[in-house]
């Protein structure tokens, strides 16, 4: 089942601030969101958990990954 995480979510599980995640996402180096009405999106949590991993492997070795769903 996918569940999907609110810009709070996000921002407690990434350590980002609100104007940051919005700066990556317009760069394309986020997951974009997903809108879930006319004022309210969210982030599927497999996709921010597979961003966080590619940010530990490129600190550990410029490696990237692909985490397992």
């Amino acid at each position: 089942m996918t569940k999907l995480m609110r810009l709070k979510e996000v921002m407690e599980m990434t350590g980002l601030s609100r104007s940051y995640v919005y700066q990556l996402m317009a760069e394309g180096d986020f997951p974009q969101s997903v809108s879930l009405g006319a004022r309210a999106v969210a982030w599927v949590e497999s996709e921010v958990q597979d961003w966080i991993l590619e940010r530990i492997a490129q600190r550990d070795g410029g490696v990237e990954t692909q985490a397992a769903n």
